[in-house]
Parts: C-alpha cells; sequence; structure tokens
C-alpha cells in the first residue's frame, strides 16, 4: 500500500519586528555618551554597507555623530556619509556646517573626508560652498586633502559645467605643486575640466615625466596619455624623413628621383631633449604588473617613439597575453592594429600568437587576425598548416573565421593562391554545411581574380546548388555562374532552370540573384533562356518584397526591347557585363589606427563619449623654452648666531648714535651689493679681499699657536675648529665686549661640539656709502633673526643638538662601547645620507681589531655607506668614524652587524624624525611664500612660559632646523629641508599675550610633519 508523501520545506523568515529591533539597538548605541558604543556601532553599520545590506534608515542617526570627538569614529561616520549622502541629500544638508567645520580640522583625514562627503552631496545649491572648499583644499598642506580636492573638481563640473572657468584656477593651483601622490589625480581633473589648456603642462612637463614611475598605477596611465597628446602638439614628427612609409613602383620615375633629391637635402632629424625624456621615463614601465599601464606606454611609443625604436613594446604586450581573457581581448585588439603598419616587430612572437583550445572564440578570432596580418613568403607555409588544423575545430565560428582568414592569405600572397584555392575546393565536400558556405564565400572572391584559369572549379560549385542551404552561398554561386557564364554555357542554363523552380521559397538575397543570373543569360543565350527568364521576371513581379518587385521592372525595361525601352537598353549587355575588378580582401582593423590606442573609442571602433582627438604632428617645432623652470638661488644657511652676553643684548637694544658713522650693518653681504652700484662694488671686493688676506695670515700663525699650546684641552672638552674661510675671514673677539662701531661688526657663531662658550665670531660689514645712515633699532625678534647667518662650508647645529645614543654597551660587546650621534654636517659622499659619528672606546685589556660593519639589513629604497674599517683599537683607546645612511625620510631602523677580528654584534640605528632633515636659510619672504603655497598645516597649542632664546634652543634641539628672521615679536620660525627627497618644512611657534604658544607644522611629507609635531610639542613641555 503506498501512501502519498509529502515534501516540507522550511523557509527561515526575518520577521520585521527583528530588524526593526536591530536597527533600534544600533541606533541606542549611536546615541549613547560611550566612544566605545559608538565605534562598535558604526563598524557593524559599515560591515553591513560592505556585504551589500541596504543601511539608508540609519542616516540620521548616523549623522548626528559626525560632530564626534572621536577620531575613529568620524571617519567610519564619513565613510558612510559618502555612500549614502546622494540618496539622502535632504538629511546631509541640514549637517552643511558640521562638514564645513571639518574641512578645517587638524587632522589630515577629516579634511578630506569632509571635503568627500560635500562633493557627494550633488546639489546646485551648495555648488558656492563646495567652491570655497575646493579652493582652500587646493592649497592645503597635505597632499592627501589635495587629492580629495582634485577628485571633487570633476565632480563638481559634471554637476555645474557652467563653472569651468571657475574651477580652472583651482586645478592651475592644485598643478603648481606636483606630488606622486596628487600626481595622478590632479591631470585626471585637469583632463575632465580643462583639457585644451596645455599651458598649464608646460612647466610640469619634466616634474611629471621624472615622477612617472613613482605615480600610482591608475595615475600612471592618465599621465602617460595626457603625455601622449602633449607631446603631439609640443614635438615633431620622428619619422618624418621616412616620407610617410609610402610604396614606390618597382621602375622609378623622374619625379621620384627629384622626391628623392629632395629627402636628400632635408636636414636630418634631431629629437627634443624632453621628447627623449618621455620615452626613456616611460620605459621602464613596460615592466609594470599593472596591464592598463604597459597598454599606455606601448601606445605611447607607437604613437611618438622613432620606428627603430618601437620594437620594445612588442615584448611586454606578448606577456600580457598570458593574462585574463579580458586583457588578451583589449591586447590584441591592439596587436592587431599595430601590425598593420608595423608587421616586422610581432613577427619573433609568432608562435605565441598560436591558438589554444580553451581560447574564448573572440580570442581565437583576434589571434587569427594577427596572424594573418603577419604573414609573409617566409612564414606563410607555417601559418597555413596551423590554419589546417583549426579547420577541424568544433567552433563553427571559428572555421568560418579560419576560412576567411585563409582566402586573405591567398589575396595577399600571389605564390600561395592557387594552393589555397585548392584547399577550400577540398572544403566543398566538407559534411558540415557552413563550412562549405564559407568556403564558397571565399572562393567566389578568389575567382574573380583568374576566372579563365579555373572553370573546372565554377562547374563544381555550380553542382552544389542542389546541396547548400545557406543563402549567401547560394547566392555566391548564382554571381558566380552569372559573371562567368561564358565558360560554363552548358550548365548555367540548367541552374537557371533549377531555380526557377525553387524562387518562390528562396531568400531575397537569393532571389535578387536569380534574376540578375537570368537577365545576363538571356543577354548571352537569349535561346535557350528567354522563355526561363520572362517566367522569372513574372514571379518577381508580385513577390512580396518591393525591392525585388522593382528589380524585376528594371531589368524588364532593361533588357527586354520595347517601342517604350530608352536609350539605356542599347547599353544592357555593357552594364550587365562589364569587367567588375577583384574584391580586396582588407582587414577590419585597418582604419582603426587614427582612434588613439588603448582607448575605447579604439576597442569600439567608433568615438565614444569624453574622446579627445589625437593631435596631428605639428610642421614647424614649438618653443622648447616654455617647458624650462626658473630655479631661485637658494641662499645656504651655515651658522648659528647665539647671544651669550645679555650686555651684549641690551646695547643693541637700546638707542644708537645717528651721527660719526656708528651704526652697524646687520644685513647680508649680499643685500649690501645690491645697494651699492656696480662701480663701487668692484672696489669694495677687491680692498675687503685684500684686507682679507692680511688677516688671514696673522690669524692662522695665531691659531697654529693656540693649537700647539692647548691640545689637551681640546681632547677634554671635544672642540672641533673650523679653518678659516679666506673669502670671509674673522677676527678674535672675547665674549661678552662689543666690538667699536667705528670697527667691522662681529658677533659670535657657536660650532658644533663647542661648550658654552666655544664662540667663532663672524664679522658683519657697515652700510655702504659712509656713515650717513644708521641702522634701525633691533627688537628682540630681530635679534633672534640673526640665527641664520650664511657662511660658506656647512649648517652649525648648536651643540644641545647633538644628543649620543649607546649602539653597544660595553658588557654586551665585551668591552667594546659604541656611542653615536646625528653630527648634522653634510655627508660629503652622497648628499642624501644622514651623517652618523660613532665613538668606538675599548674597556677591555686587549686590543680590537678589524672594526666594520657587514650585512646591513635594510627596508627597501634604504642605503648604508660605511665607514673606513678600523684595522687596530688599542685598550683603553678611543676612535671616532662617520658613516652615512640614507633613511629614505622614514623613522624605520637601520640593522646591521659590527663586526670585530672574533665577534659579531647585532645593532641598529633609528633616526627620531628630526635628525632627517637639514637646516636650510630662508628669508621672510620666501618663507611667507612658500608656507602660503603649502597651506596651513596642523596646529597644536600648549602653554610656554618659555624666553625666545630658550624657544629657539628647544625647537633645534628636537630638529635640525635654522632661524628664519621674522618682524613679529610674537613668532619664531624655522625651516628645513628632507635630506633624501629636499622636502620644505616649515615651523612656526607662534606665542598669544596670556603665555599659550600655537605650533605648526608645513611639510610636503604628512607622517614626517604628524610626528615632528610630537616631538617638537614634547621638546616645548618639558
Amino acid at each position: 500500500m503506498w501512501r502519498r508523501g509529502r515534501v516540507c520545506f522550511w523557509v527561515e523568515l526575518t520577521p520585521p519586528c527583528f530588524l526593526l529591533r536591530r536597527h533600534d539597538d544600533l541606533k541606542e548605541m549611536l546615541d549613547s555618551n560611550k566612544d566605545s558604543l559608538k565605534l562598535e556601532a558604526m563598524k557593524r553599520i559599515v560591515a553591513m554597507i560592505a556585504r551589500g545590506k541596504n543601511a539608508s534608515d540609519l542616516f540620521p542617526a548616523v549623522v548626528k555623530n559626525v560632530a564626534c570627538k572621536n577620531i575613529e569614529v568620524k571617519k567610519l561616520v564619513y565613510v558612510y556619509l559618502v555612500r549614502y549622502a546622494e540618496e539622502q541629500q535632504d538629511l546631509a544638508l541640514l549637517s552643511i556646517s558640521t562638514f564645513q567645520r571639518g574641512l578645517k580640522d587638524p587632522n589630515q583625514l577629516i579634511r578630506a573626508s569632509a571635503l568627500r562627503v560635500l562633493s557627494s552631496i550633488r546639489v546646485t545649491i551648495i555648488v558656492p560652498i563646495m567652491m570655497l572648499a575646493i579652493k582652500e583644499a587646493a592649497s592645503d598642506m597635505s597632499p592627501y586633502v589635495r587629492k580629495t580636492a582634485a577628485h571633487a573638481i570633476p565632480k563638481l563640473y559634471r554637476c555645474t559645467p557652467l563653472k569651468r572657468v571657475a574651477l580652472t584656477p583651482a586645478v592651475r593651483r592644485l598643478a603648481r605643486v606636483v606630488l606622486q601622490l596628487v600626481a595622478g589625480s590632479v591631470v585626471m581633473a585637469f583632463e575632465e575640466v580643462c583639457p585644451e589648456r596645455i599651458d598649464l603642462i608646460h612647466k610640469n612637463y619634466r616634474k611629471l615625466c621624472n615622477l612617472l614611475i613613482d605615480v600610482e598605477e591608475w595615475g600612471q596611465v592618465v599621465i602617460i596619455n595626457m603625455l601622449t597628446r602633449y607631446a603631439r602638439t609640443q614635438f615633431l614628427n620622428p619619422n618624418i624623413n621616412e616620407g610617410g612609409g609610402g610604396e614606390k613602383t618597382f621602375y622609378g620615375s623622374d619625379e621620384d628621383e627629384d622626391e628623392d633629391e629632395e629627402e636628400k637635402e632635408k636636414k636630418p632629424y634631431v629629437m627634443d631633449p624632453d621628447h627623449r625624456l618621455l620615452l626613456r621615463n616611460t620605459k621602464p614601465l613596460l615592466q609594470s604588473r599593472n596591464a592598463a599601464v604597459v597598454m599606455a606606454v606601448a601606445q605611447l611609443y607607437f604613437h611618438l617613439a622613432p620606428k627603430a625604436e618601437v620594437g620594445v613594446i612588442a615584448k611586454a604586450l606578448v606577456r600580457l597575453l598570458r593574462s585574463h581573457s579580458e586583457v588578451q581581448y583589449v591586447v590584441l585588439q591592439n596587436v592587431a592594429t599595430m601590425t598593420i603598419k608595423r608587421r616586422g616587430m610581432f613577427e619573433p612572437y609568432l608562435k605565441s600568437f598560436y591558438i589554444r583550445s580553451t581560447d574564448p572564440t573572440q580570442i581565437k578570432i583576434l589571434k587569427l587576425e594577427v596572424l594573418t596580418n603577419l604573414a609573409n613568403e617566409t612564414n606563410i607555409s607555417t601559418i597555413l598548416r596551423e590554419f589546417q588544423t583549426y579547420i577541424k575545430s568544433m567552433d563553427k565560428d571559428f572555421v568560418a573565421a579560419t576560412i576567411q582568414a585563409i582566402g586573405r592569405c591567398a589575396t595577399n600572397i600571389g605564390e600561395v593562391r592557387d594552393t589555397c584555392l585548392n584547399g577550400l575546393v577540398q572544403l566543398l565536400s566538407n559534411r558540415d554545411e557552413l563550412v562549405v558556405a564559407e568556403s564558397v564565400v571565399v572562393i567566389k572572391k578568389l575567382l574573380q581574380m583568374q576566372p579563365e584559369k579555373h572553370s573546372d572549379i565554377i562547374k563544381h560549385m555550380a553542382k552544389l546548388t542542389d546541396n547548400i542551404q545557406v543563402p549567401m552561398a547560394r547566392a555566391s554561386i548564382l554571381w558566380l555562374i552569372g559573371e562567368y557564364c561564358e565558360h560554363v554555357p552548358k550548365i548555367a542554363p540548367d541552374v537557371l532552370r533549377k531555380m526557377a523552380k525553387s524562387f518562390t521559397n528562396e531568400e531575397d538575397i537569393v532571389k535578387l540573384q536569380i534574376i540578375n543570373l537570368a537577365a545576363k543569360l538571356y543577354l548571352t543565350n537569349s535561346k535557350q533562356t528567354k522563355l526561363l527568364t520572362q517566367y522569372v521576371l513574372n514571379l518577381a513581379k508580385y513577390d512580396q518584397n518591393y525591392d525585388i518587385r522593382d528589380r524585376a521592372r528594371f531589368i524588364r525595361q532593361l533588357i527586354v526591347p520595347t517601342e517604350k525601352s530608352g536609350a539605356l537598353s542599347k547599353y544592357a549587355k555593357k552594364l550587365f557585363l562589364a569587367l567588375k575588378p577583384a574584391p580586396v580582401l582588407e582587414s577590419p582593423f585597418k582604419d582603426r589606427d587614427h582612434f588613439q590606442l588603448g582607448s575605447l573609442s579604439h576597442l569600439l571602433n567608433a568615438k565614444a563619449g569624453g574622446y579627445q582627438e589625437l593631435p596631428d604632428w605639428p610642421e614647424a617645432a614649438p618653443d622648447p623654452s616654455v617647458r624650462n623652470v626658473e630655479v631661485k638661488e637658494s641662499v645656504r644657511a651655515v651658522g648659528t648666531v647665539t647671544y651669550r652676553d645679555t650686555a651684549a643684548l641690551r646695547a643693541l637694544r637700546g638707542p644708537r648714535k645717528t651721527e660719526g658713522g656708528e651704526g652697524c650693518s646687520l644685513s647680508s653681504e649680499e643685500d649690501e651689493r645690491k645697494r651699492a652700484p656696480k662701480s663701487k662694488q668692484r672696489k669694495s671686493e677687491s680692498e675687503s679681499e685684500s684686507d682679507d688676506d692680511e688677516e688671514s695670515e696673522s690669524e692662522s700663525s695665531q691659531s697654529e699657536s693656540e693649537d700647539s699650546e692647548s691640545e689637551v684641552e681640546v681632547k677634554k672638552k671635544k672642540k672641533v675648529r673650523m679653518k678659516p674661510d679666506r673669502r670671509n675671514p674673522v677676527a678674535p673677539l672675547r665674549t661678552g665686549s662689543l666690538p667699536s662701531s667705528h670697527a667691522r661688526q662681529q658677533l659670535p657663531v657657536q660650532q658644533p661640539g663647542d661648550g658654552p662658550g666655544g664662540l667663532v665670531p663672524v664679522r658683519l660689514r657697515p652700510f655702504p656709502g659712509g656713515t650717513s645712515r644708521p641702522p634701525p633699532p633691533l627688537s628682540p625678534s630681530a635679534l633672534l633673526g640673526l640665527t641664520a647667518v650664511s657662511l660658506p662650508s656647512q649648517t652649525i647645529a648648536p651643540s644641545s643638538a647633538l644628543k649620543n645614543y649607546e649602539l653597544l654597551h660595553r658588557i654586551t660587546g665585551e668591552g667594546l662601547s659604541v656611542e653615536y650621534c646625528f653630527s648634522r654636517q653634510p655627508f660629503s659622499p652622497d648628499a642624501n645620507m644622514v651623517a652618523v659619528q660613532m665613538q668606538f672606546t675599548n674597556s677591555a685589556t686587549a686590543d680590537t681589531k678589524n672594526l666594520h660593519i657587514e650585512d646591513a639589513k635594510l627596508q627597501s629604497g634604504m642605503r648604508v655607506k660605511e665607514f673606513p674599517e678600523i684595522e687596530l683599537l688599542p685598550a683603553g683607546e678611543t676612535a671616532t668614524a662617520v658613516m652615512g645612511i640614507d633613511f629614505c625620510d622614514s623613522t624605520q631602523a637601520a640593522n646591521f652587524q659590527l663586526c670585530t677580528h672574533t665577534r659579531k654584534f647585532f645593532v641598529s640605528i633609528q633616526p627620531p624624525v628630526g635628525e632627517l632633515m637639514r637646516s636650510v636659510f630662508l628669508t621672510e619672504n620666501e618663507f611667507k611664500k612658500e608656507q602660503g603655497e603649502a597651506g596651513t598645516g596642523g596646529a597644536v597649542e600648549t602653554e610656554s612660559l618659555l624666553s625666545f632664546f630658550l624657544l629657539f634652543q628647544k625647537v633645534t634641539a628636537a630638529a635640525n632646523l635654522s632661524r628664519v628672521p621674522c618682524g613679529s615679536d610674537r613668532e619664531c620660525r624655522f625651516a628645513g629641508r628632507t635630506v633624501t627627497s629636499g622636502s620644505l618644512v616649515l615651523v612656526t611657534v607662534a606665542t598669544g599675550e596670556d603665555g599659550s604658544a600655537q605650533l605648526t607644522v608645513n611639510c610636503e611629507k604628512m607622517v614626517i610633519g604628524t610626528m615632528l609635531v610630537k616631538d617638537i610639542l614634547l621638546a616645548l613641555t618639558q
């Protein structure tokens, strides 16, 4: 007994009340006062969005937390708002003031996120607010914020295209300081808003070329495409002397000889250095792992490089054929276009285009296209053997394409035409109707070249009309029989008889060819075909297709003479049986090269929206000087003036006499030369040189005697004496006494390693032109501005900045102890390295030998210049050595082995961020200009009761910076550059009347700027 079974399906449904309760839980967490709960709720919400779930109903609860003080919560809130701001525009507009406050947040990530949210609210009413936000962000100190501003510009432009003129200055401002983080985004904004403004590219062209290798991958693609179009407008065609590649006849004419003489008279082409710079800097990117970057470089070389150099891209493009099928499709589309004009560069890689059975159909067809383009007399036999294998494939579309490829090879290479034709005839006996049909179509085209030699093939094809049912193939056979009916006079009428029987059942294309066949046979063999022709024309007269009806009426009036027939009937035979040129089988990629390779328009073979045409080469070379960038003469800061005597400070602060020429000049020698006439300047320089020579001789003799007498004191105090400069000699000056007003004024300069009394005087020259111009009284800030005085040798840091670090303890080192300090001196073998001074002390009883460095383990990009090997360090003795380390502007440690003749010690040197820079001298105007271009950086407020002098000492102890002259009594300014990249670092300490101080750091490298703020703040608060 069978019992009816029942199948039950359990479907788990989540009740709406549960969903509501779950979201209520998140809302309660967002409304709580605990940041931990808010952070947990935001993490869950962002996870929901990542899984594709809708969280838009939480928008009111989330947007309230945009003002949260917790940075982590605020970041996640902005991530949520970027996703839903466009959908919930009304609610987002309510918090517009909060977003505006976020634009001024000290944290660069918050500023960038606020700008990103504002640009996501695509409402016309906030366009003015967006314009102001973008202008401020374009001048921001943080490259990340500037990158976000560059992304916001296209969004705003798409919202209001009329604001194009207003957005162009923002693009220009972003283009002033192009960094590797911002470059791609700025160029993208340029391409979107004002691609025709190539004047914005002139000054940045060389910098973009040099930065290209370090830009992110998608930015490299954008920059390369832009530079391709730029180069086509600014440089001459490198292949201009090759005459456009046109083919000449075998027997040259007199005109050809005249053209050859003219070509010889042409000047040889010399490539522009900037053109060469672009080709040289993009070539390494052919090894990129990103297929888009390789494709961009390949199209650049194809459009810009000389023919002799284009071959370098072939290997890179062949490498991409091992990638995914989508990448292969795009690459093969471009390779197929390249092989039409530059066939030779891909011939060595012929086997790379052989077809695999696993390839998709579209890849197979494209590879067939490339193989057909590469076919020549040398490799045609190999390629035809490949094609014979492909015909056996089960993919019918691929087989049809292979037959067409065989026909193209037979057309282009006459030596194999008969071979190909015989092979195609053999395919007529194939069981597959599609193969036979495609073969008929191709044979028809080949027979038009030499029909009289292949009448047997035409007869053989006429017999196929009973079996082939493909309309195109039947039409091709009928066209062949009608066109060459004289070669088959007995078969043609019989074919017409068979076709007349099935006329009503044929396709339209076949019916048209039956009518043509009847007309041609009527004109050549009217006795046998007159009645058949009339029958066919009568059938066509009542056909449903009006094209067939019109064709029948036209032909009847043309071939059948009547009283009403016009003059055309006399020429009917010439019209129908005229000699027709053989068809030229061309590649479908022949005319695609007018599109830029790698573009969507090239892929579609149609102009896509936003496509920019590739400009033609200029006939005359434009002015190359537009790309020259004026390099400002930088004044090296090589000294630090320090005041040790309060009496001297009071004397300088007080009033000065205006008579008797007692004023002294605190300006530099360069300023003095600008004020004086040229003749007086030359005279004063010659006099100063003679005086300086005399003083230097006396100083040298005096210093030699002092060195010989106080050799022990030098070892104790560890003084480092500098050789006097012959261009700026100085005389000894006692500390605490002011020089005579009639004499040349001098101020003490502290040397590195000197104690409080180790001072070297620096001469300050009086005003030119006598004593009639007394200097103005100096404020305390002006006195502190003297902390950057130029000396000819190097930057000197205060002794307080030189802090010793322990590298190897004497217990660990078995009696050998090593200390190191950052000397803040330029490392002469390599200016991009930080000089590290190491002091070795042998506390053991035995001598230490062969002290050297081995096995340096460094992060990517870091380098080490080892100190010379110390062959012998006796017991109880001390030795000093200097090594150089390129930290790549990072605080990552340099690890290496310190080796002796018996042991190896693993040690590491990690620099403070303040030691990764070198001090530079800037005037007040230069400082303000650089700070204005960099924008406002992060600002930190703190309590400070320090004097300006102590503040200066603490800042320079924390970082290797030099003092910048300042006209304000409430500010201290410092400047420096990072050692490796030369990025400018600007520090401002502004004190308020209540004793508070605000620290502002401007730096192109955001990590260094953030760490420097912390270190200086720690130094000021200690």
